[in-house]
């Protein structure tokens, strides 16, 4: 983290629930979550999170903190169990004292959830249930995500703090452009961040790529590195096993381009 941080890169997204490991996985058929099936949580993933929210708060970084993963969170019993996560983890973090935790509700909420509640026509409400939560004043600031190319709903807007799009998907960088546009002009919309906490196109070495095409249009973008068929262990943070330092071509190529933006830290 220090190293990528003397980079410039100023968050990194996290989720509660396990993802893709494999990349882009048809199934999942580990489990892989901090919550047991009636909303409790595993303290062991909690005392892991911990250990990485403190690294970030030294270092100045922020870190978007994801609860669920479509492909998990059937393992939840019910929508009562859902609710129970989301109030067990934003009353931890904010008893915790954390300012620096920015949550994310579920990964692409637009894809197969099975409760009801985490799908687009309602994730709106779990939103406003951790808005609703403050400690001394304040609170955590909250959003979701929906899958690559798609801009939220107006009700996850008008709920939202932020805005986290995708870029899974689009391969043109001026539609990387046009979806900033688009959803600075969706119903509900007030000056707020918006983000690409999510994108797997790379072309770090053209002139023209999503990464700066985001950055052009004054929005955040996340690198969603993925090991690919035939590539080795250095490839891939999102593959296990990981290798964590800057290993790769496509991981340099990100953290130069990083840096040539930022100008890095001292």
């Amino acid at each position: 983290m220090p190293v990528w941080n003397r980079h410039g890169l100023l968050a990194v997204t996290l989720n509660l629930q396990g993802g893709s490991p494999e990349g882009y996985s048809q199934s999942q058929p580990w489990i892989n979550s901090a919550f047991n099936p009636d909303g409790t949580w595993h303290p062991a993933y909690f005392n892991r999170l911990r250990k990485i929210l403190d690294k970030a708060d030294e270092l100045g970084m922020v870190v978007i903190l994801g609860l669920f993963y479509f492909g998990q969170d059937q393992f939840l019993k019910d929508e009562a169990a859902v609710v129970r996560a989301v109030d067990g983890t934003a009353e931890w973090l904010l008893n915790e004292g954390y300012r620096h935790v920015l949550i994310e509700i579920n990964n692409e909420c637009d894809i197969r959830y099975d409760h009801p509640i985490l799908q687009p026509a309602r994730v709106h409400e779990l939103i406003r249930r951790v808005k609703d939560k403050k400690r001394k004043g304040g609170r955590l600031l909250v959003g979701t995500s929906f899958s690559g190319g798609k801009l939220p709903t107006e009700k996850v807007v008008r709920e939202s703090d932020f805005l986290l799009l995708h870029g899974n998907g689009v391969s043109d960088p001026a539609r990387i452009g046009e979806m900033v546009r688009q959803s600075r002009a969706l119903p509900g919309y007030r000056p707020m961040p918006i983000v690409f906490n999510e994108d797997d196109h790379f072309d770090f070495d053209q002139p023209v790529n999503n990464f700066r095409a985001a950055t052009a249009a004054y929005a955040s973008w996340g690198f969603f590195d993925y090991r690919m068929k035939n590539e080795g262990f250095d490839e891939g943070y999102q593959s296990v096993p990981v290798n964590w330092q800057i290993s790769s071509a496509r991981k340099k190529g990100f953290f130069d381009t990083l840096k040539e933006i930022t100008g890095g830290l001292p």
